[in-house]
């Protein structure tokens, strides 16, 4: 299984945050993590919150424990709210179960890494996050409906 680099990670992270300023985004952490959830890249745009980190780190490391795009957890909760709760006591409390932890995917399909975007609502984070994979020609996976 490959992994996402350094150098594609870098410009994920710096495209995400180019959409966010954009779009008019309140200011962004982005991280990117590889195939096995290790940090690759990460930048926090001053005024960037303290926690920023810890929710988009946790909002990729969700996405790449579970399999599929943070967007899903929404889905799931609406129909089993247990679930969501049972994720969280697994995972230590790591996971943040809401839009844009979003998969990267090579062009086979296969998962080779994360992005989560922490800043704005997560809608606007998610939107950035897509953005940032598609600069570099990978394949973002959100989960569920995007909306």
């Amino acid at each position: 299984m490959g992994s996402v680099g350094l150098s594609q990670a870098s410009r994920i992270v710096d495209a995400a945050l180019a959409k966010g300023r954009e779009t008019g985004c309140e200011p962004l952490t982005v991280v990117v993590l590889d195939a096995g959830g290790h940090l690759v890249a990460a930048k926090r745009e001053d005024g960037s919150g303290i926690l920023r980190f810890e929710i988009a780190f946790g909002k990729a490391w969700g996405a790449l424990g579970m399999g599929f795009g943070s967007r899903t957890y929404v889905e799931r909760a609406k129909v089993n709210p247990a679930f969501v709760t049972a994720l969280m006591a697994a995972s230590g409390g790591r996971v943040v179960p809401v839009p844009s932890g979003v998969l990267i995917r090579d062009t086979g399909g296969q998962v080779i890494g994360a992005v989560g975007i922490s800043g704005d609502t997560s809608d606007r984070d998610e939107v950035c996050a897509l953005a940032g994979i598609a600069a570099v020609g990978l394949t973002a996976d959100p989960g569920g409906a995007p909306g």
